[in-house]
């Protein structure tokens, strides 16, 4: 039995979206060992930069713990290499929170002047990029990546349940084309 043509397409975009966007993954991390190589880290200690300039950026604070979960570390190699880090002069841990406890991570100015030296090229570029484009399409492309990650998030999270596995019989197949 034919799929419905709209099933079909809805499969190929899909297909189209995904691969652009495991190409887009693979030239960031390629970028992010770029980083790493330029600033003459390990790349995971320059992923790490990256995620604590990048919790800065947005406004939020990131604690060694949320640190080990986004790039994923163990506590003890997390601490490790905050220790490098710091060590180096990348990073600043500070203690601003009433419960002295809290730790939060902060870079040094030297690098993120470094960040601002081998970043800033591409953001012109990608700003040339985005500016060919109505704002209107990127607010819905915006929305669109948001919720690419939630539903991601979703899957991953009840797949991560033990009680939970693949349930390839009730996964529709998807139409190959062939």
């Amino acid at each position: 039995m034919a799929e419905e043509p709209t099933r079909g397409g809805i499969v190929a975009r899909r297909e189209r979206l995904v691969e652009g966007l495991r190409a887009y993954g693979g030239q960031h991390t390629e970028l992010s060992r770029s980083f790493a190589a330029w600033l003459g880290l390990h790349s995971t200690d320059a992923v790490a930069l990256l995620e604590i300039i990048g919790a800065e950026e947005r406004g939020t604070s990131l604690s060694p713990a949320r640190l080990g979960e986004r790039i994923p570390l163990s506590s003890g190699a997390t601490t490790a290499l905050l220790n490098r880090l710091e060590a180096a002069g990348h990073i600043v841990r500070t203690r601003e929170h009433a419960d002295r406890r809290i730790v939060t991570l902060h870079s040094s100015e030297h690098i993120q002047e470094r960040a601002d030296e081998f970043f800033c090229p591409l953001g012109v570029r990608v700003d040339a990029l985005l500016g060919q484009y109505p704002p209107e399409l990127l607010d819905r492309f915006a929305e669109f990546l948001g919720e690419m990650c939630a539903t991601m998030e979703a899957h991953l999270t009840e797949m991560s349940r033990p009680d939970q596995a693949p349930n390839q019989a009730s996964a529709p197949t998807p139409d190959r084309g062939d």
